[in-house]
C-alpha cells in the first residue's frame, strides 16, 4: 500500500506524483490517502495520473482514506467519476 504523505500540493508535486508512480509500477494497487493534511488542485492531476498507469498495467487502484478535499475538488473539475473509489 502507497501512502503518499500529508502534502499533495505543487510544492511537493514532481516528488509524491513520481514515487506514486513508482509504487504502481512496482505492483502497489492501493494508495492510503489517510495521512493527507494538506491538498490543492495538482493532487487531483496526482490521481489521475496514478489512475492512468496503474490503467496501463491492468491494475484497477483502489484508494482509501481520500480527503474530503480531494473529493471536493474533483467535483469542482468534473473529474469525480474518474477517480478511483
Amino acid at each position: 500500500m502507497f501512502q503518499p504523505g500529508p502534502s499533495l500540493t505543487f510544492a511537493h508535486a514532481r516528488s509524491v506524483t513520481e514515487a506514486g508512480l513508482r509504487a504502481i509500477g512496482a505492483g502497489e494497487s492501493e494508495v492510503d490517502f489517510s495521512g493527507v493534511t494538506e491538498v490543492d488542485s495538482t493532487a487531483v492531476a496526482m490521481l489521475l495520473a496514478w489512475q492512468r498507469a496503474a490503467r496501463a498495467k491492468g491494475v484497477n487502484l483502489r484508494c482509501t482514506g481520500l480527503p474530503s478535499s480531494l473529493a471536493s475538488l474533483a467535483r469542482l473539475y468534473g473529474v469525480e467519476e474518474l477517480l478511483p473509489a
